[in-house]
């Protein structure tokens, strides 16, 4: 790993910088897809699934036996955690159910903001290197505990045509109401159009590779709202003499082995603290199978160095990771002066992994810098809030010559009409 000693502020953002790529092949080819699979429907989801990944489905839709084949591959010990980490997850989640607001704003005026579930949303959950079961439950079960009317999950398959086992038994726990055997941009497509065969949601949801993110963004610029900015998974750990090196450069290497393009970059106040945590990920990688993936992440990764506590931290919510580990002495009073930030977890004990599965927080977060202004998932993200406001006469009358100096104000006759002509009787 590089190390950058006390950079200068005016360093900040080149050191913030996460790995570019150029997408304009991309994102041709995805609009191609997207337009391909709006006119088309099943017949071009089919078309492209044999292209991209080589299988040839007969349906789409995952069918009640693949569920029951499914359930019976899943070891005891993988059922056993996502029972524990499905009791975490709804215990926070629930404990997030926002309460409708009714307020009398004057006598005879009540205004009212009640939160309503989204009626239908999709899932999409990546297939690829791995298949991350962890985030149907991330997802699914938020949906469910918000109360959405219909739960739509669109994934990849093997070659053999088949979704992975324990996708398919988490879907099943977690109450979704139907799985499809698509991937990628034409996952997204389908789901934001509608096909003969997938419903069209109302948003999306959940990570994927550079295809599943620009189509994302393609179809929440037309119909279809969507989950958050994303792009690919980052950490930061913020570590001081009271570290343990191994533990930090676990916490690296963790986040390094997602993806080529994934960075990991650690905080520290010695150079002496940098050079040992390198040299842990350097010896902790040449045992992971997931070598090939880690080697080109960590070209993207970096160990800076500050001697002030303060400098770390604004340096911290320059960067506003993804998901931030404070391995710190009084870790709570760096974290109380942290902004910007997808996840946090705090102290020598909390890695990454245990909100990635199972501590109950949610691990769809915000990358690229995206959270200085978006929440990562929770169950607001599956509801919308409706206002609503009832008048009586006396109510009226008595907001009526504020709400006709307004409209006249603005020019705008008919809305000081409106209150004018209940005013006559």
């Amino acid at each position: 790993m590089n190390i950058f000693e006390n950079p200068s502020p005016s360093q900040w953002a080149e050191l913030c910088r996460r790995a570019e790529q150029d997408n304009s092949a991309i994102e041709q080819r995805v609009l191609a897809i997207v337009e391909q699979v709006a006119n088309e429907g099943d017949q071009a989801i089919k078309s492209l699934v044999k292209q991209i990944d080589g299988v040839e489905l007969q349906t789409l839709k995952v069918s009640e036996a693949e569920f029951t084949a499914a359930e019976a591959n899943v070891s005891d010990d993988v059922k056993r955690a996502i029972g524990v980490a499905i009791n975490n997850i709804s215990a926070f989640h629930s404990a997030q159910l926002p309460r409708e607001v009714r307020v009398e704003t004057q006598s005879g005026v009540v205004c009212i903001q009640r939160p309503v579930a989204i009626e239908k949303v999709g899932l999409y959950i990546p297939g690829g290197t791995a298949p991350l079961f962890s985030t149907v439950l991330m997802l699914a079960l938020p949906a469910k505990i918000a109360g959405c009317g219909e739960v739509v999950l669109c994934t990849p398959t093997n070659k053999e045509g088949r979704v992975a086992s324990e996708v398919l038994y988490a879907a099943k726990l977690c109450g979704v109401t139907s799985v499809y055997k698509v991937g990628g941009a034409q996952a997204v497509a389908a789901m934001a159009y509608g096909t003969e065969s997938i419903p069209k949601v109302n948003k999306i949801f959940g990570p994927g590779n550079r295809y599943v993110t620009f189509a994302k963004q393609l179809v929440s610029g037309r119909n279809t709202s969507i989950d958050m900015p994303a792009g690919p998974s980052e950490v930061m750990v913020m570590a001081d003499e009271s570290a343990n090196a191994r533990y930090v450069a676990a916490d690296l290497l963790s986040q390094a082995e997602h993806g080529r393009d994934s960075q990991a970059i650690v905080v520290c106040n010695s150079v002496a603290l940098a050079e040992a945590v390198s040299a842990e990920v350097e010896r902790q990688a040449a045992r992971l199978s997931r070598g090939e993936y880690i080697a080109e992440s960590l070209k993207n990764s970096r160990a800076v160095v500050f001697e002030e506590r303060e400098q770390m931290i604004a340096f911290a919510n320059e960067y506003a990771a993804e998901h931030l580990i404070v391995s710190m002495q009084e870790a709570w009073s760096v974290v109380d002066k942290i902004s910007a930030a997808g996840s946090i977890f705090v102290g020598h004990y909390s890695p990454e992994s245990a909100g990635d599965y199972a501590s109950g927080t949610n691990h769809t977060l915000p990358t690229s810098g995206w959270a200085h202004s978006c929440s990562g998932v929770n169950i607001d993200s599956f509801m919308r809030k409706m206002t609503i406001q009832e008048l009586s006469k006396e109510g009226l009358h008595g907001l009526a010559s504020t709400i006709v100096a307004m409209a006249d104000a603005e020019g705008l006759e008919a809305h000081a009409a409106a209150v004018k002509v209940r005013m006559e009787n």
